[in-house]
């Protein structure tokens, strides 16, 4: 799609827009509505435009609540370890904590339907929205997109796992340390057979695991094969992981959980098993959902201050005016419950 004429300046007109995207006025009108008789590239192209151009975005959208400083978007990209991620306990308090850091700005919040799986997608993403500015939940397996993205557009931030080639901002806990501390505090305890229960294929998960790893390498311990077993992050998964290490004959008196829903599933595998914790097995999860202060008994777990992270996240969006937002970690912390006999 050529561009025809002059280059619109600041605060272009529609038919500065339509002259350049080479398009009808009445089309770049339909595409700024998110018309869906417009075509995906077409509305691409005029919104990055009009976003270029200072056009008055806001002017077109649907009437609604006014007095809103700036509207951000949430977005989640395809799963790739957390396949229910929305419904996700998690995903939710970390939504909370967005939705009241938005709200103390003044900033309207809004859920994106896009679902990303590609660079192309993410484009597509960050090109079509009048928001001011994007939070991803997880990178899944979009790092390098986001890192393509980012030369282009940094009107985003990300909630994610810490990649030392990262070109783009994220915040997020510190995976590897969280994963250690749950690990030396069960050798501490004398159990010499921690089960590591995750799927390594997702960056958090992954990290968690590099601090399992560690924490046995600091304790004069090699890896067992064995005893790291994958699991998705949810309830099923986490049961059905543990009750096949269980018939498969493998050793362990402590599971370090990837999440505190993998946890939940490896505790009441034991249970039906005839196992008892913390007697038999010691059980530590990861994340700190609400439900881990509800099961029995209450569950051991790495803490992340979602609140804190909610801030983080929206402040990296509006208070940053010229280059990119630093990324920043978030010190995790253990809680000791039952499951580890407090």
């Amino acid at each position: 799609m050529g561009a025809a004429g002059t280059k619109p300046g600041k605060n272009a007109r529609l038919e500065d827009i339509a002259r350049q995207a080479g398009v009808s006025i009445s089309t770049v009108s339909r595409a700024l509505n998110d018309s869906s008789a417009v075509n995906r590239r077409t509305k691409q192209e005029v919104w990055r435009i009009a976003r270029a151009h200072d056009y008055d975005f806001r002017s077109t959208m649907p009437n609604g609540p006014i007095g809103a400083e700036a509207t951000i978007a949430v977005i989640v990209p395809a799963p790739q370890a957390r396949e229910t991620r929305v419904a996700d306990p998690f995903f939710l308090e970390l939504l909370a904590g967005i939705t009241e850091a938005a709200r103390d700005r003044k900033v309207d919040l809004v859920i994106s339907h896009i679902f990303p799986r590609s660079i192309e997608d993410l484009e597509f993403a960050m090109t079509t929205s009048r928001a001011k500015g994007m939070i991803f939940i997880g990178q899944s397996s979009l790092h390098d997109g986001f890192n393509e993205l980012v030369s282009r557009n940094d009107r985003f931030v990300v909630w994610g796992a810490d990649f030392p080639d990262a070109r783009y901002c994220t915040v997020g806990s510190d995976n590897v340390a969280g994963g250690r501390r749950a690990t030396s505090h069960l050798l501490r305890l004398g159990r010499d057979k921690v089960l590591f229960l995750g799927d390594t294929e997702a960056p958090e998960a992954d990290q968690r695991f590099r601090g399992y790893r560690s924490a046995l390498e600091e304790a004069g311990q090699g890896i067992d094969d064995a005893r790291v077993v994958p699991a998705h992050f949810d309830v099923q998964s986490g049961e059905s992981a543990t009750r096949s290490a269980i018939e498969s004959g493998v050793k362990f008196n402590a599971i370090f959980a990837a999440s505190d829903l993998i946890a939940i599933g490896a505790m009441r595998a034991l249970s039906m098993s005839g196992r008892t914790i913390p007697k038999d097995v010691c059980v530590v999860g990861y994340d700190n959902i609400a439900a881990s202060r509800l099961v029995t008994p209450r569950l051991t777990t790495i803490d992340q201050d979602t609140n804190l992270a909610g801030r983080m996240l929206v402040s990296k969006l509006i208070d940053t005016q010229d280059g990119q937002a630093i990324s920043e970690r978030l010190e995790t912390s253990l809680l000791i419950r039952e499951s580890c006999g407090a």
